[in-house]
């Protein structure tokens, strides 16, 4: 592949200047060989031969395996190629080709004919689908084997992704303005997500939370400490009794009401005197039961007054934490980390970009994008150094992932001469160092 035979292009600024294309011996994206180094040692992809998801095709048709097809499907992604036309070059890249291995590694990668019939037809079929959507929880379960957790934290919110043109599932939503796709997630206090489900556009926020907090929940009934939080639209009894059977400790925005207000009035007067310039907060907690409620639940409420504003902002949660009021409301607004999650994947990995015409595939585009957030997230919380660990998704994209690469292939090894512009040799050193150790580390039996 490339332009190599052919004459040079030249440019008039600069007459020494002379472009050449060599497709086949240079990448724009060897940074993936440090997430394929993860994914190896935590034995990532090598999950997909074990679910055992079920390839209908036969004959030549089979030239690539599941586990090949699914490492270009992630890892494309990944690297910011969101459609499936992208494999056309992609197919070539060498990069690309010595991650998904097998028989890419002597030839090509899928072609975008492939690759289409394996996201829209293979992942499709319910028995598939249904493995897909665990697969998330199995990888994150991984590295549980090998990170200890003490506590799981689980974040449950919704966002948007907007359609266009007749696409099934999609509906006007008047809260988003737009017509779109609602999906439903579910992170871990380390912001990786658990669980992701892709809804019809009209849907109610809290819709199908059973369906989605149901399978995590379940896989850490072994876990001492267990919390959860969420906005108002998940202030449903349903879910306060199902936490609290589950040992769940919890922290819901309430939405407000006058007997609500009623309770607080002492503290709804606007203190005397001049107002500081910084807020003056109160808090306070009592017992509250709505009509729809089978018993009292604790509701902390947090009271500001600012300056320059004539009323307070007021704000209720119900808790079964038994902590100091302040401390439970500093606990619920961490759950921003889980907004930020949300972001990182619509802006890094363009999450929102479901473009087919059928919602299975659209869900099934949804389960692999969580696939790519998820080794990405892996990557950066377990192998970066201290000092570049804040790094968003996006950062990581440009800097990590897009690094230039020229390679030379010998009789025995194959060898990415990379630039060092955003990633120094130093750098990217220490990082397979740290993925290294994290291969060293025994693995505990099967969490529960």
């Amino acid at each position: 592949m490339g332009e190599g035979n052919s004459e040079a292009l030249r440019v008039d600024f600069d007459g020494q200047i002379r472009l050449e294309f060599h497709g086949a011996n240079v990448t724009s994206d060897a940074g993936l060989l440090a997430y394929r180094e993860v994914d190896e040692s935590l034995g990532l992809t090598a999950e997909v031969e074990e679910l055992g998801i079920d390839d209908p095709r036969t004959g030549q048709n089979t030239r690539h395996t599941v586990t090949a097809m699914m490492r270009q499907s992630v890892y494309s992604r990944l690297a910011g190629y969101e459609d499936t036309n992208d494999a056309e070059r992609l197919c070539v890249d060498p990069a690309m080709r010595r991650i998904v291995g097998g028989r890419a590694t002597g030839k090509t990668a899928a072609s975008t004919s492939q690759v289409g019939r394996f996201e829209t037809q293979v992942l499709t079929e319910s028995d598939n689908l249904a493995k897909l959507m665990n697969l998330s929880g199995r990888w994150i379960d991984q590295v549980r084997r090998r990170k200890r957790m003490a506590k799981v934290i689980l974040d449950m919110d919704s966002s948007v992704s907007p359609t266009h043109g007749e696409q099934e599932g999609t509906a006007y939503n008047g809260h988003f303005q737009c017509t779109c796709y609602h999906p439903l997630f579910c992170f871990n206090q380390f912001g990786d997500l658990e669980r992701a489900l892709l809804r019809e556009g009209q849907v109610h926020s809290a819709d199908d939370w059973r369906s989605v907090l149901e399978p995590v929940i379940a896989r850490y009934r072994q876990t001492k400490k267990r919390y959860f939080r969420g906005d108002a639209a998940f202030a449903k009894p349903q879910l306060y009794e199902f936490l609290e059977a589950e040992g769940y400790r919890y922290a819901i925005r309430l939405p407000a009401n006058d007997v609500l207000y009623d309770e607080i009035d002492y503290l709804l007067t606007r203190p005397v005197g001049r107002p500081p310039k910084k807020p003056i907060v109160y808090f306070t907690c009592f017992k509250y039961r709505a009509a729809s409620w089978t018993k009292p639940r604790r509701v902390v409420a947090k009271i500001e007054w600012h300056r320059g504003e004539l009323y307070p902002r007021v704000g209720f949660i119900v808790t079964n934490l038994t902590w100091w009021a302040g401390d439970v409301v500093k606990f619920y607004n961490q759950r921003g980390t889980a907004e930020q999650s949300i972001k990182e994947g619509k802006y890094a990995l363009k999450w929102t970009r479901l473009s087919c015409c059928r919602f299975v595939a659209n869900q099934v585009r949804l389960q692999l994008f969580a696939l790519a957030y998820n080794l990405a997230n892996f990557l950066r919380r377990l192998a970066l150094p201290k000092g570049v660990r804040h790094w968003c998704l996006t950062t990581l994209r440009e800097k990590l992932i897009k690094i230039g690469a020229k390679i030379v292939r010998h009789a025995r090894y194959v060898t990415f001469q990379m630039a060092e512009v955003a990633i120094p040799c130093k750098l990217f050193r220490e990082i397979l160092r740290r993925i290294e150790r994290l291969r060293l580390i025994e693995p505990r039996p099967e969490p529960g």
